[in-house]
């Protein structure tokens, strides 16, 4: 019987996601890796043994009393334990002596550059927290930062972190409506933003967009704004207070104070099925646990010669894990780039690559599929031997981009890692190695080390697609992922009251309005509301909140 063309065109689909060529990493790679494949046994044989040794890689004020405590389906990492982020991501490295190693070499899109090392991001990061604290922002405050790709952004972020603050991140490109409803969601104090940024050449405002969401709004007090294109801005007395003018005159001395593990370290909003966005609550100690292996593991991180580039926006969560907390921990060199990757040229990135001589690239496969279609003379032009590992985030990368990757960026030598995870999950869950061999196609990778693929209903049990390590099979729409611990996540429903059910790592929506929640080094919550006409409380870290009973479908890390 002949096919139909339905069967044939679903054939030469199929077909188009096959690929069954493998390359071998360099020699000296391989030889000199971070880490080696034996890793999955030995992770696989202790698991907690195995996180326990990545927290060790950080700095604590206080050490754990027991690595996990798992009542399903609520997890907590490193109990007892205390710890500062930006004190991880700073001070560590100055008190080391690496104070001189550059942080960041910052692009804008103009053509300005900025050159800062750690010891003076830690300077301006302690000088924004004496300011956060002036304006009367203490712990647990939740504050909102609507900025543009520019080095007050990490700062801002840090220094939230450092005084126990918890930033909420809104994309710059959001509407006004989409940053009030984060407002009222979070009940944000402060509102960090710009006057604009700059985007294909010309300034994009910032603050007009703030000045309409804050309408209405009284939980929020103050609006810090940082002066970067020179635009003419309506500037409310009272409310409205210039960075240099708060900021610069701050001093750069700040004893940071030692946070509990399971204190929230910031909210990351994401959409689904659901009609209302999500709220992802990530707390601090299991987070940096996770984000600082993954990056040092999966990129293969030497962090005195590397220069590292996540060419994302901060106001995603891979900006928020691989530009921000990741490589800072790891006292990785990093590049920012404010722009668009086709301004003024369409060169433009290969131009940075070039420039700063970057080893490590991370970008999405629909980048990479846009710069397929300018053409292979482009990159052609720039000289990118510098790179020895590229990255993928975002989407399955198809066997097309790969190869165009992996020839005309990678000039045929450099592994490339296709990392799957989430918003929800906070980290990398499903990365091959890049010492490993491996199909040009990110299903034949493994989970990461460490990480237990598991399908739950009253209990845990394995997936058996996830067991695969397909990262098809374990994509969002699935509801299979590899969980090395837990996240947690924080919304609110029609009223306000908020309570805690654990859900699959994909979206279930129900009436009522349960979020989502992944599993990575940290905790894992997910906040639904019951109908109930009582008024909207005061927002309050989830560890004083009552956890609800648990959704049908709920998971988590295996049963110790």
């Amino acid at each position: 019987m002949a096919e139909t063309p339905r069967e044939q065109g679903h054939e030469t689909l199929s077909n188009l996601l096959q690929e069954s060529r493998r390359f071998p990493p360099p020699a000296d790679l391989a030889a000199n890796a971070n880490v080696q494949a034996d890793a999955y046994d030995a992770a696989g044989a202790d698991r907690l043994g195995f996180w326990e040794e990545q927290a060790r890689r950080l700095q604590w004020d206080q050490p754990w009393t027991d690595v996990l405590e798992w009542n399903p389906p609520f997890a907590k990492w490193f109990t007892g334990g205390k710890i500062n982020a930006a004190v991880n991501c700073l001070d560590r490295h100055v008190d080391a002596g690496r104070g001189d190693r550059v942080a960041f070499h910052w692009e804008g899109e103009p053509g300005d550059t900025r050159t800062i090392t750690y010891s003076q991001l830690k300077d301006m990061v302690c000088q924004a927290s004496n300011a956060l604290l002036e304006l009367g922002v203490a712990k647990g405050d939740r504050v909102a930062i609507y900025m543009p790709m520019i080095p007050e952004t990490v700062v801002a972020m840090l220094a939230c972190a450092r005084i126990g603050a918890v930033h909420m991140v809104v994309f710059g490109g959001f509407s006004v409506e989409a940053l009030g409803t984060r407002l009222d969601d979070s009940e944000a104090k402060l509102v960090i933003t710009a006057d604009g940024g700059y985007r294909r050449g010309n300034p994009s405002s910032l603050k007009p967009a703030v000045d309409e969401a804050v309408k209405g709004r009284p939980a929020v007090e103050h609006v810090l704004v940082v002066r970067r294109t020179g635009q003419d801005v309506d500037f409310h007395e009272g409310r409205d207070v210039w960075w240099h003018d708060i900021v610069d005159r701050q001093s750069t001395e700040h004893e940071a104070p030692a946070h509990d593990s399971e204190h929230p370290l910031y909210i990351m909003y994401t959409s689904g099925t659901t009609a209302k966005p999500k709220g992802i609550l990530h707390t601090t100690g299991g987070y940096l646990t996770q984000v600082s292996y993954t990056h040092w593991a999966v990129f293969d991180l030497k962090a005195e010669a590397d220069v590292y580039w996540t060419a994302a926006d901060i106001g995603w969560v891979t900006g928020h894990s691989y530009i921000v907390y990741g490589p800072l921990s790891n006292g990785a060199t990093s590049v920012m780039y404010e722009g668009t990757p086709d301004t003024p040229h369409k060169g433009r990135f290969w131009e940075i690559v070039q420039k700063y001589r970057v080893s490590i690239l991370y970008t999405a496969p629909t980048a990479i599929r846009t710069f397929m279609k300018w053409g292979d003379d482009i990159p052609a032009q720039y000289d990118m031997s510098s790179l020895r590992v590229l990255g993928t985030v975002g989407e399955p990368i198809n066997p097309e981009a790969y190869m165009w990757y992996r020839k005309n960026i990678g000039g045929e030598r450099t592994p490339v890692v296709d990392t799957w995870w989430q918003t929800e999950t906070g980290a990398i869950m499903v990365s091959p190695l890049p010492v490993s061999p491996r199909a040009s196609r990110a299903p034949r990778c493994s989970r990461f080390r460490g990480s237990s693929p598991m399908w739950s209903t009253t209990r845990p049990n394995p997936c058996p697609m996830a067991e695969a390590a397909s990262s098809s099979s374990a994509s969002p729409g699935r509801r299979c992922s590899a969980a090395s611990g837990a996240t947690r996540s924080a919304t609110r429903g029609p009223t306000g009251r908020a309570s805690r059910a654990c859900t699959s790592p994909a979206t279930v929506p129900n009436a009522t309005r349960t979020a989502t929640s992944g599993c990575s080094a940290g905790s894992m919550t997910s906040c639904s509301s019951r109908g109930t006409t009582s008024p909207r409380p005061r927002w309050s870290p989830p560890s004083s909140r009552i956890p609800a009973s648990p959704s049908p479908r709920s998971w988590g890390p295996p049963i110790p």
